[in-house]
């Protein structure tokens, strides 16, 4: 019996040696690993108090869609003095320009009464030897001169202040006009504003924000997760990480579906650092009662879209992952830099059309 027994576990110990020759050495497996994805905050840019809110917790939306709409009766209110203020700039600019060219032909008046002026004083100097004018008269020639030019520096001088005011601009390239078409641009955008739209399509998460709430810039409303952009994040000890490979393909299973369900995906990457690193307070080695504890690397792993879409997955959900290492040409670290955005919206690109029509209208109606 000890024979057989023994025997029983000489040919157990032989099989699995080549089992792990044949197979297992190129297989890394983990339970320790989990669902992840981007969680899309929904944060006002404006302060204002909830009128509606659009959807609840586990509600699908989609991007662009209104979610949260905030009272929009002070940004009205600011978008009409902006108009009014734009208005009023205008016309005051107008005045400007008017005042400038009023000043203009006042110098050229200036100018003509000093050449006038000096054409008298010149004939009276000419008579004063032939005693045909009096001395007299031709101190009052001279003194009405002197007036004359310091009319026309005076003159001059407001001119070249009204001047600098305008110079080099017509009336919509003038400072005070575009300032105040900002003020109207701003105000419009805070009308737009008032409703809050979903950046990215979608289910509603961890919903916050309640009707009659006042909410300020950066507060955060609820959380949006598009599970279509989900990837898992598998933690291998180090001992599991000396053949895997950046682009090797992974097999995985989750409780939700059991076994039956397998999920195909591809390392897309390994982390820069283990979970301590990273960690609140980092762990402090240097002691004398140090113990090694086997630490644990992210590899970051990418799904098949089409399989997600047929069974989806939450995020937070444990898996089971398997890497198959045969294939081992890839890099362990990424060497290609990303040239395009990981996650983008477009929903924060607003159309500006609307209010430049409107600043048209004004600057044309008043100017």
């Amino acid at each position: 019996m000890l024979l057989s027994l023994g025997g029983f576990f000489l040919l157990a110990g032989l099989a699995y040696a080549v089992f792990w020759f044949i197979y297992g050495q190129y297989y890394q497996e983990t339970d320790d690993a989990y669902v992840s994805g981007n969680l899309v905050q929904l944060m006002p840019q404006i302060t204002g108090n909830v009128a509606a809110v659009y959807a609840d917790d586990t509600a699908q939306v989609k991007a662009g869609q209104t979610l949260v709409t905030l009272d929009g009766t002070d940004a009205r209110l600011a978008l009409q003095n902006a108009e009014t203020s734009l208005a009023e700039t205008v016309r005051n600019v107008k005045q400007l320009y008017a005042s400038a060219g009023e000043l203009r032909a006042l110098v050229n008046e200036k100018q003509a009464a000093l050449f006038k002026a000096k054409q008298d004083l010149e004939r009276r100097t000419q008579l004063i030897t032939g005693h045909a004018v009096s001395q007299e008269e031709l101190q009052h020639a001279s003194d009405n001169v002197s007036i004359a030019e310091d009319s026309l520096a005076s003159a001059q001088h407001r001119f070249s202040a009204a001047l600098s005011a305008v110079a080099n601009t017509t009336l919509a390239t003038h400072p005070a006009v575009q300032k105040a078409e900002t003020r109207v641009r701003q105000a419009w955008l805070d009308c737009e504003r008032t409703s809050i739209e979903a950046p990215a399509t979608g289910y509603v998460a961890k919903r916050s924000v309640q009707v009659g709430e006042r909410v300020n810039p950066g507060s955060p409303l609820m959380i949006i997760v598009p599970l279509n952009e989900i990837w898992v994040d598998a933690n291998f000890k180090e001992d599991q990480l000396r053949h895997i490979r950046i682009g090797q393909p992974v097999t995985l299973t989750s409780d939700i579906y059991g076994r039956s369900i397998v999920y195909h995906g591809r390392v897309a990457g390994l982390g820069a650092g283990t979970g301590s690193v990273f960690s609140l307070l980092p762990p402090q080695n240097a002691t004398g009662n140090w113990i090694k504890v086997i630490q644990r690397l992210p590899v970051r792993i990418r799904l098949d879209a089409n399989e997600i879409a047929q069974h989806p997955l939450r995020i937070g959900l444990s898996m089971v992952t398997k890497i198959d290492t045969h294939d081992q040409s890839g890099a362990v670290l990424a060497r290609v830099t990303p040239e395009k955005p990981v996650y983008s919206t477009s929903v924060f690109e607003y159309k500006e059309s609307p209010v430049e029509l409107m600043i048209a209208k004004i600057v044309r109606d008043n100017g």
